[in-house]
């Protein structure tokens, strides 16, 4: 029998750590980073729409045009049974109330 050993965890690097900036140059950049925090949000949604959307499979015309027939046949369909549905328990409560 083949016993699995568990594969040691290799150590953390330490990451060196980056020297602070001055104070001034802090203040004058904190208020123009929180006015583009907006801006930057929408470009990144932006960003990803447009990746998803070009991920996306596309119809070609004639399935797409088969589809809209398969809706358009559904909801006629649904929309018949709600009316004789409607009519029906209509005709059954005006004998009920007579």
């Amino acid at each position: 029998m083949v016993f699995l050993k568990k594969k040691a965890k290799p150590a953390k690097k330490e990451v060196a750590k980056k020297p602070k900036a001055d104070s001034k140059v802090k203040k004058v950049l904190s208020p123009l980073k929180k006015l583009a925090v907006p801006f930057v949000a929408i470009g990144r949604y932006f960003k990803g729409s447009w990746q998803e959307l070009r991920q996306v499979r596309w119809p070609n015309r004639r399935a797409t045009w088969s589809l809209t027939a398969a809706v358009v046949l559904f909801s006629g369909f649904f929309f018949l049974l709600i009316v004789l549905l409607d009519d029906g328990f209509q005709q059954l409560f005006k004998l009920i109330i007579k």
